[in-house]
């Protein structure tokens, strides 16, 4: 099936250069958007596409800067996606992505048929990250949605790291290989897990993870204690 094609106004924030607008030629004549080069100080014109996407260049606006910058934009640019060009690698995308929404990721290396393609794909109303990056954001999600529902229903970090297991597909043995303690340990864990989300047996306590934390990855320090586990 052929790619949709939807043209687009895209705002590429960066400083104007020789560089710069043969990069913006180059996306308007392969992406058929209108390229639009903007300065990072500069004021956007009373004039607003209605299907934009704001390209930042890493190199101008600092990721600290960005929401400063978000909150200068005009209201009929608020909901514009915004993507970072020019990221130099995961650690540089992790933290602009803690100090903005971006739906766009663009590494310093990319090429510049990838570039085009993401802008489709962002113009269409999709996300354009590294699979690493979704990866370690997908990990970053659930661990905040196990650490938020652990006080409420109380349980322990050691007890999160046995459900984590258990949903897995672990068995007692398994799991207490993998965490380095007694079986009898962790049949005891079990019983105060049972006793906490009021469930009888490991199946209704599945059913139980699956409705309430969804699909789980052991945490940090369990995958700490993996690493470090000695060879056998």
């Amino acid at each position: 099936m052929a790619q949709d094609k939807s043209t687009g106004t895209v705002y590429l924030i960066t400083e104007k250069s020789p560089q710069t607008q043969l990069f913006a030629d180059y996306l308007a004549e392969h992406t058929c958007c209108e390229i639009r080069v903007q300065a990072p100080a500069a004021t956007f014109s009373a004039t607003v596409a209605d299907r934009a996407l704001l390209l930042i260049d890493s190199d101008h606006i600092a990721a600290d800067a960005l929401p400063a910058w978000q909150e200068s934009l005009p209201e009929s640019l608020v909901k514009a996606p915004i993507a970072a060009l020019n990221v130099s690698d995961l650690d540089h995308a992790l933290r602009a992505l803690t100090c903005t929404q971006l739906k766009g990721i663009f590494y310093r290396n990319e090429s510049l048929e990838v570039i085009c393609k993401g802008i489709h794909t962002l113009l269409g109303g999709d996300l354009w990250m590294s699979r690493d990056l979704m990866a370690r954001l997908i990990l970053f999600y659930r661990k905040y949605q196990s650490n938020a529902f652990r006080p409420a229903c109380g349980l322990t970090n050691r007890e999160m790291e046995i459900i984590s297991l258990l949903s897995a597909g672990s068995s007692n043995q398994q799991i207490a290989e993998k965490l380095f303690v007694s079986e009898h340990t962790v049949k005891s864990h079990l019983y105060n897990i049972f006793r906490k989300i009021n469930v009888h047996n490991r199946i209704q306590a599945l059913n139980w993870i699956h409705q309430n934390l969804g699909p789980l990855v052991p945490n940090a320090d369990t995958v700490r204690n993996l690493q470090q586990r000695p060879e056998e």
